[in-house]
C-alpha cells in the first residue's frame, strides 16, 4: 500500500470495545471501527469516550481506521505544578 492510498481524518469515540478497539463518528455522521497505532499503545496514551481522535483510513476500506493521536481536550485544565495544596511537612 502507497501513502497516497491513505486519507486523514478527524472524530469523537463514540463506544470503547474490547481489544483496544473503539467505535468513532466522523464529523459526517459516518461510523467506523478503530484500533490504536503501535506508539499509544506502547506511551500507554488512555483514549475515553469523548475524545477528538486523528485517525488514518484507508481509500480501499472506509469502515475501518488507525487512531495515531488524541487531540487535547480543550474543558480540562491541568492542575499548577507549583501548588501543593494543604499538606504541611513533617517535624
Amino acid at each position: 500500500m502507497e501513502d497516497t492510498d491513505i486519507v486523514e481524518v478527524e472524530g469523537k469515540i463514540v463506544a470503547v470495545l474490547p481489544g483496544t478497539m473503539f467505535r468513532v463518528e466522523l464529523s459526517n455522521g459516518h461510523q467506523v471501527l478503530a484500533h490504536i497505532s503501535g506508539k499509544l499503545r506502547k506511551h500507554f496514551i488512555r483514549i475515553t469516550v469523548g475524545d477528538i481522535v486523528k485517525m488514518e483510513m484507508s481509500t480501499h476500506d472506509l469502515d475501518k481506521a488507525r487512531i495515531t493521536f488524541r487531540l487535547r481536550n480543550q474543558s480540562f485544565t491541568p492542575p499548577n505544578p507549583g501548588q501543593r495544596g494543604n499538606f504541611q511537612r513533617r517535624r
